[in-house]
């Protein structure tokens, strides 16, 4: 796999080692020795996956505390714009986002560490999206911050107006006025 660094340190865009033949193609998704090496040692104890159509928005979320997640996503059908935002107060990209395109046909990851809020927009008709989460989804440690935040300054790549929200996502605080962000640097 290769491994592209981001301007955000911890958050990476990962490329797996693609076989092609005149069948279709072969690669390895995860392998965790290679991704301890590569990336940062997790322990990866939970996927999931959820199916969108064109213009679905969900994030920014995170979990807090104890039940923080790193995150590892990936497209497998469709396309997504996914963001992470650095949420650790006092880091020097505090504020700052990386956003990338993950698709069917590139294949790429983003791993997404503790402290920060995750979101992806679905720029396809329909999109399949997976991840792997390092720790247990509590409802009761659920935060997240507004997506239309002006400060991250987010080009999410739908127009506002065609933006499918959940009832949650459209009533988050903006980041200057969140109560649940993470310290820095963040003990893993």
């Amino acid at each position: 796999m290769n491994v592209i660094q981001t301007a955000i340190d911890g958050v990476v865009i990962i490329e797996p080692r693609l076989f092609p033949d005149e069948r279709g193609y072969f690669f390895e998704s995860y392998e965790k020795q290679e991704f301890d090496a590569k990336v940062r040692p997790v322990d990866f104890i939970q996927d999931n996956e959820s199916r969108s159509c064109y213009g679905v928005l969900r994030g920014l979320h995170f979990q807090k505390g104890e039940h923080a997640q790193s995150k590892l996503v990936r497209c497998v059908v469709g396309r997504v714009l996914d963001v992470a935002v650095d949420i650790r107060k006092g880091s020097p990209t505090f504020g700052q986002h990386v956003a990338v395109e993950l698709t069917q046909d590139n294949h790429r990851q983003f791993f997404i560490p503790r402290g920060f809020a995750h979101g992806f927009s679905v720029l396809s008709d329909v999109a399949v999206f997976q991840y792997k989460c390092d720790n247990y989804y509590c409802p009761a440690s659920e935060g997240a911050i507004a997506w239309d935040d002006p400060a991250l300054g987010i080009d999410w790549r739908i127009p506002a107006d065609k933006a499918i929200l959940s009832p949650k996502d459209a009533h988050h605080p903006l980041l200057k006025d969140s109560p649940y962000l993470f310290g820095y640097p963040l003990e893993y």
